[in-house]
C-alpha cells in the first residue's frame, strides 16, 4: 500500500464499517455527547472485548453520572460493578481515584488535550486519543493493536511499536481520517484481518496489500 492509495482505502474500510456494530465507546459517544462518560467507557474497554464492555457500561452508567458518583461507592463495590471486565482490579483503582485527580488538576473537568488527559489514572496515549476524538470530537490518532497491525501488514509503514505508529500517521495520514480512523481498523481488525488466520482470500483490501499481508498471512 502506498499513502497515494489512503483515499480509496478510507472508502473501503468506511463500507466495510457500515455492515458492523459500532465499537462501544462510539456508542457510548452518540448516545452520551459527554467526554467523562466516554472516559470512563474507555478506561473500561482497554483490553476487553467490546461485547463485554457493552454490558459493564450499562450497568456502570445506571449508577455513574459524573465524577464525584464514583465516591459514594467502596472500591470493593466498583470492582463488583465492572467484574469480568478486563483487569478489573487495577480499573477499579484507576476509577476511585479519578474524581480526586480532575478535582485537584482540572477543576472537576475532563480536559481536552492528549498530554493533560495523561495525567488521568489509568489513562495511556491510546486512551487519551480516543478521549480526543469521541469525547470531544477533536482529530487525533489512536493506535491500538489493531490500528498497529493492519497499517504495518498493508505496507503503509513499518514501526515496531503504537507510538511509532502513531507519529507515522500523524504526518502521513491527511487529518480529515484521524478521527475515524481507529474505529474503522479496530472493526476491520476483528472481522477480517484478524491477529491469527486473517481472512486474506475475500479481504477487500487485498489489492492494497502488500506482500507480507497477501501471502504470509494467507
Amino acid at each position: 500500500m502506498k499513502v497515494s492509495d489512503i483515499p480509496a482505502v478510507n472508502r473501503i474500510l468506511k463500507r466495510e464499517f457500515a455492515k458492523q456494530h459500532a465499537p462501544i465507546v462510539d456508542l457510548v459517544a452518540a448516545q452520551t455527547e459527554d467526554p467523562f462518560h466516554v472516559l470512563v467507557a474507555t478506561i473500561l474497554s482497554t483490553r476487553t472485548k467490546d461485547e463485554c464492555t457493552a454490558k459493564v457500561c450499562e450497568r456502570v452508567f445506571k449508577i455513574i453520572g459524573k465524577p464525584h458518583d464514583f465516591d459514594r461507592l467502596t472500591l470493593r463495590e466498583v470492582e463488583k460493578i465492572i467484574f469480568p471486565i478486563g483487569f478489573y482490579h487495577t480499573k477499579a483503582q484507576h476509577l476511585k481515584k479519578l474524581p480526586s485527580v480532575l478535582d485537584a488538576e482540572f477543576g472537576g473537568s475532563v480536559p481536552d488535550s492528549i498530554d493533560d488527559l495523561m495525567k488521568l489514572p489509568g489513562v495511556g496515549r491510546k486512551v487519551a486519543n480516543l478521549v480526543m476524538t469521541q469525547g470531544f470530537n477533536k482529530p487525533a490518532i489512536c493506535v491500538d493493536v489493531h490500528v498497529h497491525r493492519i497499517c504495518n501488514r498493508l505496507g503503509l509503514l513499518k514501526t515496531r511499536d503504537p507510538f511509532g505508529t502513531e507519529m507515522t500517521l500523524r504526518r502521513i495520514l491527511p487529518i480529515r481520517y484521524w478521527k475515524k480512523w481507529n474505529s474503522y481498523l479496530v472493526s476491520f481488525g476483528q472481522i477480517t484481518c484478524a491477529p491469527i488466520g486473517p481472512k486474506c482470500s475475500t479481504c477487500p483490501l487485498r489489492i492494497h496489500c502488500n506482500q507480507v499481508g497477501v501471502t504470509r498471512h494467507r
